[in-house]
């Protein structure tokens, strides 16, 4: 029988981390000028990676970064530097200047990095995921948060999937003024993720 209880308590908890209403406008930012074909390949590739590595999370927890050596608070301080430069390229238009000197199929593809890593599987769902699983051990729960992690997939990539829709509405000068804004708030958002790894090593408070 299903647990309504860890339906409800994991499908809120990953729909407000990994927040696919917030992620949009940054894929709609980082996929400006696409075709529509190249976008959705995109859109789908990015999802799939990203379910793909939240339930390698849910089902070996914090044994897969134990095993490489990796302590969460060091991936936290990692995923915030990679984001750090993610962030400067978007406030600095660096990805908009490589497009115009290169071909279509020469475009730097953001599936895997930063879209799949660390903006949907980020350091937040991982954790999120890593406690949902510890909490519901054994395999009929595991399974059943899988399940809703896999949903909330579902609303991230139908989201994504409208983002052609989402960019004609707001159009080329739209578009650079919530790229800079994103930018913004993806450098606050690194350096929280820097600090938080920190914080956990003892190095702020």
């Amino acid at each position: 029988m299903i647990d309504q209880a860890v339906v409800i308590t994991s499908f809120v908890t990953l729909l407000v981390i990994i927040d696919p209403f917030g992620l949009t406008p940054m894929f709609v930012a980082l996929t400006q000028g696409m075709l529509p074909a190249r976008r959705r390949s995109i859109a789908i590739r990015s999802c799939l990676t990203a379910a793909f590595l939240l339930a390698m999370f849910a089902a070996f927890g914090e044994t897969v970064l134990g095993f490489v050596g990796i302590s969460m608070p060091a991936f936290r301080v990692a995923g915030g530097a990679l984001l750090f430069l993610t962030a400067l390229d978007m406030l600095f238009e660096r990805r908009s200047k490589r497009r115009e000197d290169k071909t279509e199929d020469e475009t730097p593809d953001p599936s895997v990095f930063p879209l799949a890593i660390p903006l949907i599987a980020g350091p937040g769902s991982i954790a999120s995921i890593i406690l949902l699983a510890e909490q519901n051990p054994n395999a009929d729960d595991l399974i059943l948060v899988i399940g809703v992690m896999l949903a909330v997939m579902v609303v991230v990539l139908t989201l994504f999937l409208a983002a052609g829709m989402i960019e004609r509405l707001l159009g080329k000068t739209g578009i650079n003024v919530v790229t800079r804004l994103l930018g913004m708030l993806l450098a606050a958002l690194s350096v929280q993720f820097i600090l938080d790894g920190l914080r956990d090593f003892g190095f702020a408070s």
